[in-house]
C-alpha cells in the first residue's frame, strides 16, 4: 500500500482530479498506474512521474537508484528516469518524498507489462466463463500481477492521469496492483488471466497485466486522438464528432441530473442530515458518457484518452486486442473499409505514444456468438456483418507491415450461442502460444497462420492453394465451411475436397470447392458467417484454425458518411437487401436438394 507519513493524510495525497489528473495545489502524488506490487517494465528506462507544487524539488529512490526532479508548469508536473533493469523477482521499494510529503510503495517487480485493451469480450471475467473454478484454483502466482481500469474513465480530452474511483472494482478499497492469488484471478478478465498466467510459468519472471478493456466501445474510441489527422476519412471522422461535440446543450443534458439531486437533497435535509453532509452537487461528470457526444464509448479516441493513452510513459512490452461487436453488428455502424483504416492507425498510434516502433500487437478476432451456421440456414448466415468485420481485422493489422510482430488470432471457433462467449480459455491459450513464438522466440512452441496463394477456376470447380497445409484436426471429417459463387456474386454451400498430389510437399495445401448450382465459379468464402461452419486447422493443429477469407472484392455496401443525414436508412435497407438475396439463396439449394433426393429415393 501506499503510505503517507507527515502533514496530509493518504486520502489527500492520493487526490485525482476527474478531468485533468492534475495534483491538487501543494499535493505531492504519483501518476496512478504506480503503486504497491505492482511490476515494471523490463530492459527499458524506467520511468516515474506525477505532481507536486510547481517549483519543489522532488526525491524518488528506487531500489538502490536515486534521482531528482523538479515540479513545473501550472500543473507541477515531475518526473524522473532511471536506467533499464534486467528481470527481478525480488520485490523493491519506490520511495517519493518533497518537502514534508512522502510516498512509499512496495514489493515492486521488474518485468513485463501487457495490456489487454478492446470491449466487453475481453474484459468479461474469468468467474463467468467454462472451467473458471479450475483454472482459479491454480491461480497461486506470485510473480503475476494485475490491475483493471475500469469503464467510465473514458474522456473526451487526453488525460494525464486515471482517477481511483476507475481502478480496480468499485466497491474496493485498495486500488493497488494486486498479487495473483485464486480470488484476484476470479476478478480479472479472463483472456488477459490465461494470457498472463501461461507466460509467468512458461518464462519464469513476473509478468503485469493491464486490464482496460470497456464494453460496448466502438474501434473509434480505441484509436489515439492524434492519428485521425493521418487520414482524410478519419479527419472527416473526428471533425463531425467535434461538431457534435460544440454543439452539445450541457445545461439540457445536466437539467434532470440537477432535479434529481435537488429532491434528494430536500428529502436528506426533513432526515435532519448536516449541511456538511449533504449530497455534493453533481458536476458534468455525472451524466452518462454515451449521451456525451465525444465522450461516448463510440466516438472518436475516448476509451484511449482515459483509459490507455492516460498511462502513456509507463513503458510496456505489449498489447492483445479483442473487439468488434459494436462495429459488426450494428446495421448503421459497420463500415469495414473503415474499420480497416482504423485498426492500422490505431497500432500506429499505440506504437507512438508507448515509444516503441516495434510494440507486440495480438488482434483477436471478433468472436463467434448468436445462431450458428449450419447445412439448413447457411447462406443466411453467410450474409455477415460480422465476417467483414474480422476480415478488416486482419487486414488492417496487415496493412501496418509488420508480420513479425504483429497476429491476427481467429476466434470464430469457439461458438456459444450468447453475446458473451464462456470460451475464453482456448482465446488466451492461443494468444500466449503466438507470444512464446514470436516475442520470447520459444521455437519449439507451435503457432502457425496460413495465407491463401491462389484460388484459380478450373471448369466448374475452383482449386484453392494455401502456403501450409490445413485440414481438419481429426482427420477424419469432411472439410465445411466454404461457400462458392459466380459473376452474379450469389455464394452457395459448397463442396470442399483436398486435392490428390503426389508432391508430399503439397499435401493438404490444395483444396478443390464446388457447387452443382454455381456452374461457372469465380471466388469463394470460407467460415464467412458470425458463428461460421468452417473446420480447417492449419497443419491440422486444434489451436491453430484458419481464418475467414474471401477471394472476391466485392463491397459489403456504400459506406456512406457519418454525415449523412440519410445514412442510418441507407445502410439498413442495403442491408437488408443483400439479407433477402442470400435467403433466396438458401432456397434455391434446399429446393435443388430436395428434389435431388426425390429423384434418388424413386430409383
Amino acid at each position: 500500500m501506499r503510505y503517507n507519513t507527515f502533514i496530509l493524510s493518504l486520502t489527500i495525497v492520493l487526490t485525482t482530479t476527474l478531468c485533468t489528473g492534475a495534483a491538487t495545489a501543494g499535493s505531492l502524488k504519483t501518476h496512478n498506474i504506480f503503486s504497491s506490487n505492482m511490476v515494471i517494465q523490463r530492459d527499458k528506462p524506467v520511468t516515474i512521474w506525477g505532481w507536486a507544487e510547481s517549483g519543489q524539488k522532488v526525491s524518488v529512490q528506487f531500489g538502490q537508484e536515486k534521482a531528482e526532479a523538479t515540479a513545473h508548469g501550472e500543473s507541477g508536473r515531475w518526473e524522473v528516469t532511471f536506467p533499464p533493469q534486467q528481470a527481478n523477482a525480488t520485490g523493491q521499494k519506490l520511495v517519493v518524498s518533497a518537502g514534508n510529503e512522502r510516498i512509499e510503495m512496495e514489493n515492486i517487480l521488474i518485468g513485463d507489462i501487457w495490456v489487454m485493451n478492446g470491449q466487453s469480450n475481453m474484459a468479461f471475467g474469468l468467474r463467468a466463463v467454462y472451467q473458471a473454478a479450475f483454472e482459479s484454483s491454480m491461480a497461486h502466482l506470485p510473480l503475476l500481477r494485475h490491475i483493471r481500469i475500469r469503464g467510465g474513465a473514458e474522456s473526451e480530452f487526453v488525460e494525464t492521469d486515471i482517477p481511483d474511483m476507475y481502478i480496480n472494482s468499485a466497491d474496493d478499497p485498495d486500488k493497488n496492483w494486486k498479487v495473483v492469488t485464486p480470488e484476484v484471478a476470479l476478478d480479472m478478465g479472463a483472456i488477459g488471466y490465461v494470457f498472463g498466467s501461461r507466460l509467468q510459468r512458461a518464462l519464469q519472471i513476473p509478468i503485469g497485466i493491464i486490464d482496460n478493456a470497456r464494453g460496448g466501445a466502438s474501434l473509434e474510441s480505441l484509436v489515439p486522438r492524434h492519428k485521425f489527422a493521418d487520414h482524410p476519412q478519419a479527419a472527416g471522422y473526428l471533425a463531425w464528432v467535434e461538431q457534435r461535440r460544440a454543439e452539445f446543450d450541457w445545461d439540457a443534458a445536466m437539467k434532470p441530473v440537477i432535479e434529481k439531486w435537488e429532491k434528494e437533497v430536500a428529502q436528506q435535509r426533513k432526515k435532519g442530515v448536516p449541511e456538511d453532509e449533504l449530497s455534493p452537487k453533481p458536476t458534468r461528470r455525472a451524466i452518462r458518457s454515451w449521451n456525451v457526444p465525444g465522450r461516448s464509448p463510440s466516438d472518436a479516441a475516448s476509451c484511449y484518452n482515459g483509459m490507455f493513452g492516460a498511462f502513456k510513459g509507463l513503458h510496456i512490452k505489449g498489447v492483445a486486442f479483442h473487439q468488434g461487436f459494436n462495429n459488426a453488428m450494428m446495421n448503421t455502424t459497420c463500415k469495414p473499409k473503415f474499420y480497416r483504416i482504423l485498426m492500422k492507425l490505431m497500432v500506429e498510434g499505440w506504437r507512438e505514444d508507448f515509444d516503441d516502433p516495434r510494440l507486440p500487437v495480438a488482434a483477436i478476432g471478433f468472436c463467434a456468438g448468436g445462431r450458428t451456421q449450419t447445412r439448413l440456414n447457411f447462406e443466411e448466415m453467410g450474409f455477415s456483418t460480422a465476417a467483414y468485420i474480422r476480415e478488416a481485422q486482419r487486414m488492417g493489422l496487415g496493412d501496418v507491415g509488420d508480420p513479425e510482430h504483429t497476429a491476427f488470432i481467429p476466434a470464430y471457433d469457439q461458438k456459444i450461442p450468447q453475446l458473451h462467449t464462456k470460451k475464453k480459455r482456448a482465446l488466451g491459450e492461443r494468444t500466449a502460444r503466438w507470444a512464446l513464438k514470436t516475442v520470447y522466440r520459444k521455437e519449439e512452441i507451435s503457432w502457425e497462420s496460413a495465407k491463401v496463394l491462389s484460388a484459380v477456376p478450373e471448369g466448374d470447380t475452383i482449386l484453392v492453394t494455401f502456403d501450409k497445409a490445413v485440414f481438419p484436426d481429426d482427420m477424419g471429417s469432411l472439410i465445411d465451411g466454404f461457400a462458392v459463387a459466380d459473376a452474379s456474386g450469389n455464394y452457395y454451400m459448397a463442396q470442399a475436397v483436398a486435392k490428390a498430389v503426389k508432391d508430399k510437399e503439397m499435401r493438404s495445401k490444395q483444396i478443390l470447392v464446388s457447387s452443382p448450382l454455381v456452374k461457372e465459379p469465380v471466388s469463394v468464402r470460407y467460415a464467412w458467417a458470425r458463428s461460421p461452419m468452417g473446420n480447417l486447422k492449419v497443419e491440422g493443429k486444434p489451436w491453430q484454425p484458419l481464418h475467414n477469407f474471401r477471394t472476391d472484392t466485392w463491397d459489403f455496401y456504400a459506406e456512406v458518411e457519418h454525415t449523412d443525414p440519410d445514412g442510418q436508412k441507407k445502410n439498413s435497407d442495403a442491408i437488408k437487401e443483400m439479407r433477402n438475396q442470400a435467403k433466396a439463396c438458401l432456397a434455391r439449394r434446399l429446393e435443388a436438394e430436395t428434389t435431388v433426393a426425390g429423384v434418388l429415393e424413386a430409383k
